[in-house]
């Protein structure tokens, strides 16, 4: 039988009104609802309840409840830290052959700006499992944690009573279509946060999560993709890499004649969603998914690990598409669904580029995010759809000197005298009369000592050193082409991998209900912004009992209670 009775749709009609009332708009706090949330000791208080409670609360009271979207889209770039937005900025700027700094990626022309302070429980300077899981259910969590609360990681039966709705979830359960897209790894950290639950990110297929968790009852991230459409039909489109984390070690790759999948329990993931949606439409190439337009679902899984970085996705010998082109197909899958959709799109590896100390591919891979959210607002109405960008941390990307305007983002600082600028234009020099880049890492393996695996002085990518050598000075940049897209930054502290940054993050925002977004909340508030500016997960929530009395959800959900009951349609 269907999920909306007629009794059931009158109590919606009725729910959905008193959820949509709003406050008289001749101020600034237009829309504004006061949510009380208790006074805490940190960290100690720190609840999911409570977490949920404040997050409903900030976004309540700068008019979240005055939003009207229909569809929802949001975009993450991982590890987007504001320097890495600025360089892409003045990057795509001079690529195009301006100076660069007077250049705007698409999202920095949304009227609505915040600051997102993103640290986990645990950390300080966070993860991007633990980042997107407060992002997607309105609770912070321990770093590592995937659509659980805080606990401990690795403990599986910890985390079993621990799961949280995510807002993807809750809308499959509202009716509305959903869908996922991202550059990594469709079982990585940030995709994985939307319908997944598990202490530990690294569990992606069945042969990373230990015996012990096995039978404790945890389950691998790749099967929790099909399973989650508990919740009505699952994501619709799901688009990203990670062909391996769904196919057996007996499946051979369609594009790599050397490679396999890698579970070992027999399930061939692809297979059984190719059952459950026998009219839908597996894609792993770019021709595929053009050809997949009209299908109402679509499975697509483009490498057999993360997708190629935008610099090197046109030497994919199958033809692979770009990130603008993942998300017009998602969109124009899911704007079919009148009843609305959800949507996350990820610009994953942006943050592998940093961590790898290369900033060309993280600039080149954040300018493509740039043309993905052009896209989308190509092929949606601000009238109806609220589009939210915005990071899950940062990294350690440094814009130093005083490199005069127009200087090449990756090339040396040329100046004029420094901070006086009294001189001619030259090269810049630090103490030791060498010269230096206007970019450079705080950390990671673009240190200049000798490595295992390369000489000392400039390192070329990739490169990924196990032992370091002390350096015993910097290497003069003189004659280096640090423009080239393999050159690795400087960077101060050896490392095997870039760390990220504590910092803040941007947020920006188009559509109903962004003008609640301002100022400098918690990275958990995002989702109580997205459920709050969106009618029907407002109404879906309050059906649940979780609402007060202004309307506004303010107690932590149950997953339970939105799964689809014996007998209802998908």
């Amino acid at each position: 039988m269907s999920r909306f009775t007629p009794l059931v749709a009158a109590v919606t009609t009725l729910l959905l009104g008193a959820c949509a009332t709003t406050a008289p708009s001749s101020s600034a706090s237009a829309g504004a609802v006061q949510v009380d949330v208790p006074a805490i000791a940190h960290p100690a208080g720190e609840t999911p309840q409570w977490w949920y409670r404040s997050g409903a609360a900030r976004a309540a009271s700068t008019g979240a409840m005055d939003g009207k979207a229909k569809n929802v889209i949001l975009f993450l770039g991982d590890g987007m830290s504001l320097t890495t937005v600025a360089a892409a900025r003045i990057f795509e700027g001079q690529r195009n052959g301006h100076p660069g700094e007077e250049n705007l990626l698409s999202w920095e022309r949304f009227p609505a700006t915040a600051f997102s302070k993103t640290y986990n429980t645990d950390s300080q300077t966070p993860d991007s499992a633990g980042t997107m899981t407060a992002i997607t259910t309105g609770v912070k969590t321990h770093m590592g944690a995937i659509g659980v609360s805080a606990g401990t990681r690795n403990d599986c039966a910890d985390s079993l009573n621990k799961g949280l709705l995510t807002w993807l979830q809750l809308a499959d359960s509202a009716g509305m279509a959903t869908g996922v897209v991202s550059t990594a790894r469709l079982t990585h950290a940030t995709p994985a946060a939307t319908y997944a639950h598990s202490p530990e990110r690294n569990w992606e297929n069945d042969t990373d999560v230990p015996d012990e968790a096995k039978a404790a009852g945890c389950r691998d991230i790749a099967q929790q993709l099909l399973s989650t459409s508990r919740f009505g039909r699952g994501p619709l489109v799901a688009l990203g890499g990670g062909r391996g984390e769904f196919t057996t070690v007996e499946e051979r790759d369609p594009e790599y004649d050397d490679k396999v999948g890698q579970r070992l329990d027999g399930r061939s993931l692809v297979t059984e969603w190719q059952q459950a949606h026998p009219q839908g439409a597996y894609v792993w190439n770019a021709r595929q998914l053009q050809a997949a337009a009209n299908a109402p679902a679509i499975l697509g899984l483009f490498e057999p690990d993360h997708m190629r970085y935008e610099a090197e996705r046109e030497d994919d010998p199958a033809g692979e598409p770009s990130l603008a082109e993942l998300t017009q197909a998602a969109i124009a899958n899911l704007s079919r669904h009148q009843e609305g959709y959800v949507l996350m799109v990820e610009g994953a590896r942006i943050d592998h580029a940093n961590h790898s100390g290369n900033a060309y591919r993280a600039l080149t891979d954040t300018v493509a995010m740039s043309d993905a959210v052009r896209a989308a607002v190509e092929a949606t109405s601000d009238q109806d759809t609220l589009i939210i960008v915005t990071a899950d941390h940062s990294h350690t990307l440094n814009f130093v000197g005083y490199p005069a305007r127009g200087n090449p983002i990756l090339g040396k600082v040329k100046d004029k005298g420094g901070e006086d600028g009294a001189g001619k234009l030259d090269l810049a020099r630090d103490g030791l009369g060498l010269p230096y880049t206007t970019l450079t890492y705080a950390n990671g393996p673009g240190y200049t000592g000798a490595t295992n695996q390369q000489p000392v002085g400039p390192k070329r990518y990739p490169h990924n050193p196990s032992s370091f050598d002390p350096s015993t000075g910097r290497p003069d940049l003189t004659a280096v082409d640090t423009e080239h897209p393999d050159y690795m930054q400087e960077a101060l502290v050896p490392a095997k991998s870039e760390s990220h940054g504590g910092e803040d993050v941007g947020i920006w925002a188009r559509g109903p209900g962004s003008k609640a977004v301002r100022g400098t909340m918690e990275q958990n508030a995002i989702y109580h912004m997205i459920v709050q500016a969106t009618p029907r997960l407002r109404q879906r929530l309050c059906e649940a009992g979780t609402c007060d009395a202004k309307g506004v959800p303010v107690e932590l959900p149950k997953p339970t209670a939105f799964e689809r009951q014996a007998g209802d349609s998908k």
